[in-house]
């Protein structure tokens, strides 16, 4: 799992770097990224997610947040306005 301890807060703290409101949706689960304890929580390998990203900056949002899943093989949809 030390890949996905890495995982976790390499997408916090990305995330953090903007004003957009950005959100991951796994299943029925709706989890705010800049949250380190929720990604922990809701981040677990195989599954496909949805990134909701709205606001301000969110074209380069979605732009850095795809790279980010991408480097550690996670499967996001990136979902915008």
């Amino acid at each position: 799992m030390a890949d996905n301890n890495a995982a976790v807060v390499e997408i916090s703290q990305r995330a953090n770097t903007f004003r957009s409101s950005i959100v991951l949706q796994a299943e029925n689960k709706y989890i705010d990224v800049k949250s380190i304890l929720g990604l922990f929580t809701t981040l677990l390998g195989n599954h496909a997610y949805e990134l909701h990203v709205h606001g301000p900056d969110a074209e380069e949002a979605k732009e850095a947040m795809a790279a980010v899943f991408e480097k550690y093989g996670l499967n996001v949809t990136i979902i915008g306005e």
